[in-house]
């Protein structure tokens, strides 16, 4: 719930000013009754993970990438890729026409798109 402290009236904002009070205090009452530790000396929680699977998968990364760094020799990579078919430039320009005759069809027609 948002409240535009702007709007308002000081009555209320009074009010709010006393309720604050009352559950601050009542908080604190309840901390001593139960002996519960202050928030701010709580210990900060960890990220759920233990030092043992955090362990385990420092080194899986590590062995990915020392698999990745052995598998980088480029020189035998590519002698061993074959080279792409590349297209005719005939083929290419025939291509070509075929697309402007289907566009002069479409713009013929009042189309903006096919």
């Amino acid at each position: 719930m948002v409240i535009n402290i702007a709007t308002l009236s000081l009555n209320q904002l009074k009010q709010a000013v006393q309720l604050k009070e009352q559950i601050e205090k009542l908080q604190s009452e309840l901390s001593a009754t139960l002996g519960s530790i202050p928030s701010s000396q709580k210990a900060p929680t960890g990220s759920g993970m233990s030092e043992a699977t955090k362990a385990k998968l420092r080194a899986a990364a590590k062995a990915r990438w020392a698999k990745v760094k052995a598998g980088n020799n480029t020189s035998a990579k590519k002698a061993a890729t074959p080279k792409k078919p590349t297209m005719s430039p005939a083929a290419k320009a025939k291509l070509s026409a075929l697309a402007k005759a289907r566009w002069a069809k479409a713009k013929a027609s009042g189309k903006k798109s096919l």
